[in-house]
């Protein structure tokens, strides 16, 4: 969706992807501290807050991350009806610098909106503010040769090659990585995707230069 088609989705009452969390979000929920207290995870690209509702119903500290306000309106919203708080931030991931080391950095269908130019700067500033040992979870779209474009892919996409996501994490250790090709009807056109999920640990030494 363009900009301004998600904001008038986003603006209606009802959840344009609904509230339960994401495959990944369940898949990252297997790696994350048993005990979150004290723990900050946060969400990248989190549209209507359901990925980010659902780690802080399990006691993180949650920070959500989007471009559109009307998303973030809704996660609010959401947070309340759960009976949980999260923080939520308006910005571009593009641009985005995180403004304290977080324990888990997590993304589901987001990254690829980074575009190329900027994405080892990015991903290198998201890890840099990582705590030793913390955690990253990452879902994004690839280009695939038995894949064709989705019909509602938007000029800010930019699909990842099939080995560049997890490229981007040497030196970390890999948790759970895979390619994955889904059926998917948004924008009411039935078609596929071919993504990414790839959930890594950063190193538990922490590197010379890295922020505390």
């Amino acid at each position: 969706m363009e900009y301004e088609e998600r904001e008038e989705v986003y603006g209606r009452d009802e959840y344009y992807w609904g509230t339960e969390p994401t495959g990944l979000a369940k898949t990252a929920e297997q790696y994350v501290p048993d005990d979150p207290e004290g723990k900050r995870l946060i969400d990248i690209g989190a549209g209507e807050g359901r990925d980010a509702v659902f780690f802080a119903e399990r006691g993180f500290d949650v920070s959500a991350v989007d471009v559109s306000p009307a998303g973030l309106t809704k996660a609010n919203r959401l947070a309340e009806e759960r009976g949980v708080t999260i923080t939520t931030i308006e910005a571009d991931a593009n641009e985005f610098e995180f403004s304290e080391p977080m324990d888990i950095v997590f993304s589901c269908g987001a990254v690829q909106f980074i575009r190329p130019a900027v994405r080892a700067r990015q991903f290198e500033r998201f890890q840099r503010m990582t705590t030793p040992g913390g955690l990253h979870a990452m879902f994004a779209f690839v280009d695939h040769p038995d894949v064709p474009p989705a019909p509602d892919t938007t000029e800010d996409q930019f699909p990842f090659g099939r080995d560049e996501l997890q490229n981007y994490y040497e030196g970390w250790e890999p948790l759970h990585s895979e390619e994955v090709i889904f059926d998917d009807d948004s924008g009411g056109i039935p078609h596929q995707h071919a993504a990414r999920v790839h959930i890594a640990r950063a190193p538990v030494s922490p590197a010379t230069d890295r922020i505390e």
